[in-house]
């Protein structure tokens, strides 16, 4: 593979001119429109999967106040949405997170922050799969236990590969059915719940019902605003699939920047309608009612209903998992491209009948099923494996925002079809501090009660794994078998080209 600089002035009038500027010739088809490639980032961001894992945690830690970490987290994701929107629209190179960091610092922060990124990514599939597997088992009347769980998750899996690897139209047009399934899922369910089953009025959501238990409701409301944090990723995955989109310079960033406004809009009125629609937040609270979304959507719907709602919400699961895989997948096929990865020559391998990269795809089933076997012989390592997921994505976004800022800071001033002019510098600043903050909620022990590990999970899961991707890369130096451009936003920001 040949490498060519490209000033940040130069005037590319295709695709295939832009991406050979910026040193790559594709083997992937363009075959994924503006609306599909939207569809792939809302259902990976997928407010059903976001909404319906995490309320009753959320009700019962900050009572119907924590609705409002949704906008407030929104607003915050939308930061960084417009940091990377700017940063794709330059670099508009498949596998995101990766090779955007390469342009924008070098290839050892960029080693870094994709392997963080990628066993996030293929963390996440596991436990989406996972969250699937009882929904699943109740659909086909199974007994859910853990071996049911497992079975219907690895068919998940199974499932979810055999679509990624019909190629990208296969992808674009499994995103918008997925898309509308959840969309009109969401609006119908939400819609109904309000008609029926409202209990209350908007004033409850002024109201903490003494979620704080004589503490500071602020500590509450942190602690509960974990259900915005978790919700508000995905808009990355538009730009995973980069070199299968038309005029992707232009298209992915405001992508993205749809992700934000319809995914947030749905999770919103979803939490809402859920809300508004359970009859004792006392109960929730206390923790006599543990489950308060499946009571409100049995009363609601009754059996058969209940059937029809199960299916939407795994349709929901089920797209979020292809979108998470296809996002993982150009990820690895990009490190491998350029040589990163032990085994690159096979992980680089393109299937030019289907138009996927087969082996990286086949890496992002065989990994998360991996984890998921793992759950039968110790549900609480999985739990502990999953804990960083969220922190891992959060990390990776910001340590993107963070090298965006330095080659801000050095001169790099973004030259795609999207730029923020000069408001760039204090969005910038902005996601990164937002990004600081939520992470380091996200980290915070709140359990003094249990074990100092189980106190520190999340930021010891953290450690763990930052730590052994920098071992990796000391001790063995990936990155010395790349001549891949790294760096140029500087460079060529201080050539004044």
């Amino acid at each position: 593979m040949t490498t060519t600089p490209t000033g940040s002035g130069t005037d590319v009038s295709s695709d295939a001119q832009q991406l050979a500027a910026l040193g790559y010739t594709s083997e992937f088809r363009r075959d994924m429109s503006l609306w599909a490639n939207f569809s792939l980032g809302f259902t990976y961001l997928s407010p059903v999967v976001g909404i319906y894992t995490l309320f009753a945690v959320s009700l019962a830690v900050g009572g119907p106040p924590m609705i409002w970490s949704l906008l407030i987290v929104g607003l915050g994701q939308l930061l960084v949405a417009l940091v990377f929107g700017e940063v794709v629209s330059q670099y508009p190179i498949a596998g995101g997170i990766y090779p955007w960091a390469r342009r924008l610092w070098g290839p050892r922060w960029a080693w870094l922050t994709g392997w963080v990124y990628a066993i996030a990514l293929l963390v996440t599939i596991a436990s989406v799969v996972y969250g699937a597997g009882p929904y699943l088992a109740s659909l086909l009347d199974l007994t859910v236990s853990t071996n049911t769980t497992i079975v219907c998750a690895l068919a998940m899996i199974v499932l979810a590969t055999a679509i990624n690897l019909g190629g990208t139209k296969v992808l674009g047009i499994a995103a918008l059915i997925g898309f509308t399934t959840e969309i009109l899922g969401a609006l119908v369910v939400g819609g109904w719940l309000l008609i029926s089953e409202r209990h209350h009025g908007l004033g409850v959501l002024f109201d903490s019902f003494g979620a704080e238990a004589g503490g500071s409701y602020l500590a509450a409301f942190l602690a509960a605003s974990l259900i915005g944090i978790f919700q508000y990723y995905g808009f990355e995955a538009c730009g995973d699939v980069a070199e299968e989109v038309p005029d992707a310079s232009r298209r992915i960033p405001k992508a993205m920047r749809m992700t934000i406004y319809v995914g947030g809009a749905a999770a919103t009125f979803v939490c809402l309608a859920l809300v508004l629609s359970v009859p004792d937040f006392g109960a929730v609270i206390s923790g006599e009612n543990t489950d308060p979304v499946s009571g409100v959507l049995a009363t609601a719907f009754g059996d058969w209903g209940a059937k029809v709602v199960l299916a939407v919400v795994l349709v929901s699961f089920l797209s979020c998992a292809l979108s998470l895989q296809a996002a993982a997948s150009r990820l690895m096929y990009s490190y491998a491209r350029d040589r990163m990865l032990p085994g690159s020559g096979v992980l680089a391998r393109f299937s030019r009948a289907r138009g996927v990269p087969p082996y990286t795809l086949l890496v992002a089933a065989v990994v998360p099923a991996v984890v998921v076997l793992v759950s039968r012989f110790s549900e609480d390592a999985i739990t502990k494996i999953v804990s960083f997921a969220v922190l891992g994505i959060y990390l990776g976004f910001q340590m993107v925002v963070l090298a965006a800022l330095r080659a801000r800071l050095k001169g790099w001033r973004p030259s795609g079809s999207f730029t923020l002019g000069r408001w760039g510098l204090p969005v910038n600043v902005a996601a990164l501090l937002y990004g600081v903050v939520a992470i380091v909620n996200m980290v915070w022990p709140r359990t003094p009660d249990a074990p100092w590990y189980d106190d520190y999970l999340v930021l010891l899961s953290g450690v763990v794994v930052v730590g052994a991707g920098l071992l990796v890369l000391v001790l063995l130096r990936p990155y010395r078998h790349s001549d891949a451009i790294a760096g140029d936003a500087v460079a060529n920001s201080r050539e004044g080209t």
